[in-house]
């Protein structure tokens, strides 16, 4: 698991450096974290509105696909 959580940390520093016009992730930085926090609100939702979806009965790949973003 540390291995999982140390590329994650460094993916997520590599993408914060180019050009936030040419990237997201690093546009997301240029804002500033309530930015970022929004963000990962507006994802924490998706995941489990797709995760009670596939409890009902829904697609399961929902929910892989939305904790990916």
């Amino acid at each position: 698991m540390n291995d999982v959580l140390q590329q994650l940390a460094t993916t997520l520093a590599a993408r914060k450096q180019p050009d936030p016009e040419q990237s997201y992730v690093a546009s997301l930085h240029h804002k500033g974290l309530n930015k970022i926090l929004e963000k990962v609100g507006e994802e924490a939702t998706e995941v489990i509105l797709a995760a009670k979806d596939a409890a009902a009965g829904g697609d399961r790949g929902a929910v892989i696909s939305e904790v990916a973003d």
